[in-house]
């Protein structure tokens, strides 16, 4: 048995935990830098967090210019208007986008330099600023990550920051937060947290070094993770379409973000594979949600893995209440379509004429591919991209 586990310090959930942020975050500083967006910045449970953060005695400045996909050339623009201000806190409020900024601020804040010095693995000092992360989403995970993804002008794909020095100090994941999310984007953060989830469990299984957990953010699937991800999983089938069909369904609400923070916890370490190495240029090119293109993809990447994932399917069968392996696929895609996830890359704008690309760029992602538990050639990628492209449901079932 080998196992890891990396994960804030503190974390609270359940209903109404929010109201604890002011109490959390007067023991770790006085100066709290508040990042989330221009949407939020104007909501009434937002401003109730900051009352409750000045009643603790706190002072407060907001920074309310987090964008999608988090520009990297953003971040350092809002790491020079905080210096002034100089905190010795952060707590980023909102989506994975506002986490992931609230993460890159307090790295900028610590050690200076720009984004751009810190891609890749390992490469963070530490430590950095306290961070505290309250997800208004339940999907990203990034309450408990070790990731900050940004964007950059200079690079087709999406970048990564990974140190563990940037898991939140706390994280607080209040249901109560994610009631006014509409029907699809609850669908596509939750389907983002099912991949999660299961390209832990199936991850490759590395040898248990005893410096792989210090050579590496990600090592694989393990005994930890594999627990999370599969309660994760659990969670997330049977609530995620309640959540979509009846937002007001406030015990689904719970159990999804519950699945997504538990599937934080499994990838953080475990890592994702193959499906996400494939949506990362494909969301650059069709500037399609993240997870609508990581559940797009998701049944086929299992169904080209399933020669080396026998234990890992019955596993998902039982966590699921379905009774055979050869189940699950078919299932899970129907489970996605139910909640408004396309079936096809074709579906979800890619080019035909861009796909020998989407496959050289996916192979070059080795951090992602060296994960998988099937190796893929590049041939091999070709024809897998090319079926989810077409919708081959063959394939899948």
């Amino acid at each position: 048995m080998y196992g890891i586990m990396r994960a804030p310090r503190e974390v609270l959930f359940g209903a109404g935990q929010r109201h604890a942020l002011g109490r959390v975050a007067a023991r770790l500083g006085q100066r709290a830098l508040v990042v989330t967006d221009e949407r939020l910045a104007a909501d009434g449970d937002f401003r109730m967090m900051l009352a409750a953060l000045e009643a603790e005695g706190l002072a407060v400045q907001i920074e309310a210019g987090t964008l999608p996909d988090v520009p990297a050339a953003s971040a350092e623009a809002a790491a020079g208007r905080a210096r002034g201000f100089a905190p010795d806190l952060v707590i980023g409020i909102g989506g994975g986008s506002c986490l992931d900024m609230a993460k890159c601020l307090a790295l900028l804040l610590t050690h200076g330099g720009r984004p751009q010095d810190y891609y890749g693995e390992l490469k963070v000092p530490p430590p950095v600023l306290p961070i505290i992360a309250v997800p208004t989403t339940a999907g990203t995970g990034s309450e408990v990550t070790p990731v900050a993804v940004l964007s950059d002008d200079e690079r087709v794909l999406k970048v990564g920051i990974s140190s563990p020095f940037l898991i939140p100090t706390a994280a607080i994941c209040d249901p109560d937060l994610t009631a006014t999310c509409p029907a699809m984007l609850t669908a596509i953060a939750g389907a983002d947290a099912m991949t999660h989830a299961i390209e832990a469990l199936t991850a490759i299984r590395r040898a248990p070094d005893p410096l792989l957990a210090q050579n590496r953010v990600f090592v694989g699937k393990n005994t930890v993770s594999d627990r999370f991800a599969l309660e994760a999983i659990e969670l997330l089938w049977h609530a995620l379409p309640r959540a979509v069909e009846d937002g007001e369904d406030v015990d689904a609400r719970e159990a999804v973000m519950l699945g997504a923070l538990k599937a934080g916890l499994a990838f953080g370490v475990a890592g994702t594979a193959a499906a996400h190495a494939i949506q990362y240029p494909i969301g650059a090119l069709t500037h399609t949600a993240h997870g609508l293109g990581v559940a797009c993809l998701m049944p086929y990447v299992l169904a080209w893995n399933r020669p080396a994932i026998g234990p890992e399917l019955a596993a998902i069968a039982a966590a699921a209440g379905l009774d055979e392996a050869s189940e699950v696929i078919p299932a899970l895609s129907a489970m996605f379509a139910r909640i408004g996830i396309p079936r096809s890359l074709g579906a979800l704008g890619l080019d035909e004429g861009r796909l020998d690309w989407v496959a050289e760029q996916s192979c070059g992602i080795a951090r992602l591919i060296q994960n998988n538990p099937r190796p893929i050639s590049l041939d091999e990628m070709r024809q897998l991209v090319g079926t989810a492209f077409h919708g081959d449901r063959s394939l899948v079932h």
